[in-house]
């Protein structure tokens, strides 16, 4: 067995003419030095560089020393890092190493082959591909080669990895990934240990790489410059669209005011919430920028445009909803296929995740489910019962944590957290019940929720983020060590400049919701369904914002789409509410005592 560095201009393609199955490997969690990508290929587990006490200290000529440092600064984060575990973990194999600095890197010993008696040998070398194509074509039986390009400098580009050897025909997957053609660092340790037939140690968060269908650096050459845009292109193709939707609103608003005015904003509302559902469709053709861009900025007004001429009032603003994210659930059962490329994906280009949603999707889909089922229950229902109703929040509400939480589907652990808290407080709120039981079921809902998902985990052998970080945990300690990681990179989160813009903006609206709660629920007054929808939806931000390891992301885009539908109701309180009633008509049937509650 050997583990080969080839020169960093290696590509997938050079990897494939030379007879390995290719692959790229995504090198660290966000922009990481190389000496941190071959440690965390040799612990298999990693984490990202801010949760350490310090950076990583470059080698010297004393070995000893620059480990010992690497293993107190492993000590300091909040995750199961052990250095060196691959080499240490005992395998039965003889550790073969012959570059001084990688075997420093990696924690092995000098030694020669003389001595092996025979036994399993897992060599580390460089070589070229040249020598890579030499070995792949003499491999025996039992042998494994996995050849790594180098990676160059503090990147976070993936490098091209190959693999030969029995069962290796295709391109290369994991269960980490889900993706063809892609793998993490984390995963060549799992793979080493489980083609000698050791146990793999619970440490290790990676999973052992295979190759699937049939060999084509050209579909991963595709992916790879995908996922190399997906960060570069939300600027131009998702917040240059909505600035210049909402300048056109306030022209519009100014310059008309009245009914025209009322349509503008609705217009700009379903815009917003279709908006995502066209990122879906940019995953699906890939697009140039400019053209994507052109999609986004044309496609959502005028799917806003037609959705207002077929319905009225709130139910166009429920379909809206439910069309979005229906369209993220079905991809999400198929495997994620277009969520995993779309521009408010997992972002995968990060290293984090490679599949199902991501925090962005989690915060603008939470508020989608919990406040669009207030508005179809507004716009459909009208006077639907209140226990119909708040049933019909904790139906929705489930069924989405099911989808977006389970292991199988969009494997999002805050999903799973969010979507029933949104839900209880949504159904408690319209079902009027007392504090007490509120709080009680508010508590209880994420909790049963996830015990449920795990238990659908762990039948299904799903092997996802919520088995791996919790049900696979050792103990409290690990648990508390989850709950520091993510408490962590959500404080960090809330100093990123680009986010930290946004942040006065939504402290100031929050206060202005608050300075003028009796202006909302004059707007709010004759829709009890929706109003107890956005209370929902608020709570799923405030919890996601503290839950996850984005906190500043999902406050500012869970605010943002809260502020859509609060500006709906607003053009709605102005026009015609629900079933044809005015604002006026639901103000007074409100005090009459009649079905709109109060």
């Amino acid at each position: 067995m050997e583990i080969l560095l080839l020169p960093s201009p290696t590509t997938v393609r050079d990897l494939a003419a030379a007879g390995l199955s290719p692959g790229l490997m995504s090198t660290g969690l966000g922009k990481v030095p190389p000496n941190q990508t071959y440690l965390d290929i040799g612990q298999g587990n990693r984490v990202f560089d801010s949760l350490y006490d310090g950076g990583l200290p470059a080698p010297g000529r004393d070995c000893g020393t620059w480990q010992a440092a690497v293993e107190r600064r492993a000590e300091s984060a909040p995750a199961d890092i052990v250095p060196f575990l691959l080499v240490r973990s005992q395998p039965p194999a003889k550790l073969v190493f012959y570059s001084s600095r990688p075997s420093c890197v990696f924690g092995g010993v000098y030694r020669t082959a003389e001595g092996a008696g025979g036994a399993p040998e897992l060599r580390f070398e460089q070589g070229s591909v040249a020598a890579a194509r030499a070995r792949a074509g003499g491999l025996g039986p039992d042998d494994l080669l996995i050849a790594i390009a180098r990676p160059t400098g503090e990147t976070d580009d993936p490098v091209a990895i190959g693999i030969s050897g029995r069962g290796f025909h295709g391109d290369l997957t994991s269960d980490s990934t889900r993706t063809a053609g892609y793998v993490l660092s984390t995963d060549v340790a799992p793979t080493v240990l489980e083609w000698l037939g050791a146990e793999v140690p619970s440490e290790m968060s990676g999973q052992p790489i295979r190759a699937e269908g049939s060999v084509d650096p050209g579909a991963i050459e595709s992916l790879a410059a995908r996922m190399d845009v997906i960060s570069a292109r939300r600027g131009s193709v998702v917040g240059l669209p909505i600035v210049a939707w909402l300048l056109l609103t306030l022209l519009v608003a100014v310059a008309a005011r009245g009914a025209v005015a009322r349509f503008a904003v609705r217009a700009l509302a379903l815009s917003i919430v279709y908006l995502p559902l066209l990122l879906l469709v940019g995953a699906a053709i890939e697009p140039g920028e400019g053209t994507e861009a052109m999609l986004v900025a044309a496609g959502a007004p005028a799917l806003a445009g037609v959705t207002l001429a077929l319905l009225r009032d709130y139910r166009a603003l429920a379909l809206a909803a439910a069309v979005t994210v229906l369209a993220y659930a079905v991809d999400a059962i198929a495997g994620s296929p277009l969520t995993s490329l779309s521009l408010l994906g997992p972002n995968p280009g990060l290293g984090v995740r490679f599949y199902g949603i991501g925090n962005e999707l989690e915060a603008l889909l939470a508020v989608l489910v919990v406040a669009g089922t207030g508005a179809a229950l507004t716009g459909f229902a009208g006077e639907a019962p209140r226990r119909l109703a708040g049933a019909s929040f904790l139906v929705v509400g489930l069924l989405a944590a099911f989808v977006f939480a389970a292991g199988r589907f969009g494997a999002d652990v805050g999903a799973a957290i969010v979507f029933p808290v949104g839900a209880a407080v949504a159904a408690v709120t319209v079902a009027g019940r007392g504090r007490r039981t509120a709080v009680l079921a508010v508590i209880a809902a994420p909790f049963a929720v996830l015990a449920l998902l795990a238990l659908i985990d762990l039948l299904s052998g799903a092997n996802a983020h919520l088995t791996r970080s919790v049900l696979d945990a050792g103990g409290l300690g690990d648990l508390a060590d989850v709950a520091q990681r993510r408490l962590q990179l959500s404080a960090h989160s809330f100093g990123r400049p680009v986010l930290l813009v946004f942040l006065p903006v939504v402290l100031i609206l929050a206060a202005v919701a608050v300075l003028r709660r009796d202006r909302l629920a004059i707007w709010l007054r004759g829709a009890p369904a929706l109003r107890a929808g956005l209370l929902g939806a608020l709570a799923a931000t405030v919890v996601g914002t503290l839950a996850n390891d984005s906190g500043a992301l999902l406050l500012e885009i869970g605010a943002a789409y809260l502020l859509v539908f609060t500006g709906y109701a607003w053009a709605e309180s102005r026009g015609s509410g629900p079933r044809g009633k005015s604002a006026d008509e639901k103000l007074q049937s409100a005090r009459d005592g009649g079905t709109y509650l109060p």
